[in-house]
């Protein structure tokens, strides 16, 4: 059975098939398939998917998962019609809203699972009316715009019983499976640290709140796009991507990449909710020993500092993010002949009796690379995904939930998210500052924080707890 159907849908498709009275009706909807044929995927074998957000990432993510034979791309849905055309050219037979939650209310008996490729701002609104219908879902990283969203959407596929996965495709890709088997064969001993680096942002941060008045595109429906963040008017910084700079819509460079570089640490030492973050940012001047703050976009580059405790009980993992080009010193192992190939983006595990390196797109190299004859040497261990990411959650939905193991579950995503997210409200917290009586600039936020996960709290500096939950408009809850 590939979905939960909700009390307006209470039938499994199977079962509604079978009945003469319902056949027709089921034909009416997939009129493709009367004419069968061994090509043709019976409607009770079919994924029919809808997807939140079809432009830009959301294009490449239906296109990948319609590569599925049991997947049918059914609805689109986008705020931007003028982004959302070559979805609609790509599945021309699709119907077209702009609204999801229209989309949801009119269409869900003919609906068995959702992608959400928006902004991040509305991942957690979307993915939670879908759940609560039913309907599995794909949603892209990070999984939500802030911790407390990513704690419900846990929560809520567990209450729901429905297959979910984050977006975070290279999860389900060799490199990480191979630097598992390095870790599990004990060939750079107990890992006590850990770095990850990115070169992003590759859009701007660190900048000024945009100013000015323009006119919102035909195409777009801007209080849509705004969603549950408090509005304010449209601005071409905002939209169509340079979202991901701006704490309102996005979560920084920490939150686009995060979820892809720190994934070997989650999935292989494995690491439980981290209990202290601190962290230190890129300052920007308006004159002479004049400080800027541009609270309103992540910074320019920054360096996050994370304690982990490890759930085996070996002890804690120190893992330092750097973004902006920010990268660690090179291992001492490293030799001048040494080609480690492009790092812009990368990881460093470094353990009691050996390091490597490597990022999510290419296998590891253990330090010094003497060693590699030992890496390669090891046995495949680790279960592949041979499908990839996108077509191995098709195939999780079809077999219906708990049958078929995915990659990035939202049991696994979800906290894996909170802890990324972590950074971000360290990143606002440092950029949070007050002036004292004489009207001197303070920053009490510059310190180590102390997290509780349990109540989701920092426990030594309350203005911190503001950035646990993300703000939510009228109309649209969770």
């Amino acid at each position: 059975m590939k979905t939960n159907h909700s009390s307006a849908d209470k039938l499994p498709r199977r079962k509604f098939l079978k009945s003469a009275s319902a056949t027709a009706a089921a034909f009416t909807i997939v009129p493709s398939f009367v004419l069968g044929g061994k090509k043709h995927i019976p409607p009770s074998d079919t994924l029919y998917i809808a997807g939140i957000g079809v432009g830009g990432k959301g294009t490449s993510d239906l296109t990948s998962i319609a590569k599925s034979p049991n997947a049918k791309i059914a609805f689109l849905c986008d705020v931007d019609e003028k982004m959302a055309q070559r979805s609609m050219k790509n599945f021309p037979e699709a119907p077209y809203y702009k609204d999801f939650r229209k989309m949801l209310d009119k269409e869900h008996k003919h609906i068995d699972a959702v992608t959400v490729s928006t902004p991040d701002h509305t991942h957690a609104v979307a993915a939670m009316a879908a759940m609560e219908l039913g309907k599995h879902v794909y949603v892209q990283k990070p999984l939500t715009h802030s911790i407390k969203e990513a704690r419900l959407l846990t929560e809520a596929a567990k209450k729901y019983k429905v297959v979910t996965q984050m977006g975070n495709q290279f999860a389900s890709a060799e490199p990480v499976r191979r630097m598992k088997e390095i870790v599990d064969a004990g060939l750079i001993g107990n890992v006590t640290q850990v770095y990850a680096w990115t070169d992003r942002p590759v859009w701007p941060q660190g900048i000024p709140t945009p100013m000015g008045t323009y006119p919102v595109p035909e195409t777009l429906d801007w209080d849509l796009w705004i969603g549950p963040a408090n509005y304010i008017p449209y601005n071409p910084a905002y939209h169509p991507f340079n979202w991901r700079g701006w704490w309102a819509f996005g979560t920084g460079a920490l939150g686009d990449m995060g979820c892809h570089i720190m994934d070997p640490v989650f999935r292989i030492l494995p690491v439980d909710y981290p209990t202290e973050v601190e962290c230190s940012v890129t300052t920007n001047w308006k004159g002479f020993f004049q400080r800027a703050h541009y609270n309103d976009s992540a910074p320019a580059s920054s360096i996050i500092h994370l304690t982990f405790p490890k759930k085996d009980g070996s002890g804690n993992l120190k893992l330092t993010w750097m973004d902006g080009g920010l990268r660690p010193e090179t291992p001492e192992e490293v030799l001048p002949t040494d080609d480690l190939g492009d790092m812009s983006n990368g990881v460093l595990f470094i353990g009691t009796k050996g390091k490597f390196v490597g990022n999510y797109a290419k296998n590891p190299i253990i330090l010094p690379t003497s060693r590699m004859d030992e890496v390669k040497a090891l046995p495949r261990t680790e279960k592949r995904v041979p499908k990839g990411h996108y077509v191995d959650w098709v195939d999780a939905c079809i077999a219906g939930y708990g049958n078929h193991p995915v990659s990035s579950p939202f049991d696994y995503a979800g906290p894996f998210t909170e802890a990324v997210l972590m950074g971000n409200l360290a990143i606002r917290s440092y950029q949070y500052y007050e002036k004292d009586k004489n009207g001197k600039e303070i920053f009490p936020g510059r310190k180590k924080l102390y997290w509780d996960a349990k109540n989701m709290k920092i426990t030594n500096f309350d203005p911190a707890n503001e950035y646990v939950m993300s703000y939510l408009r009228e109309g649209w809850s969770l």
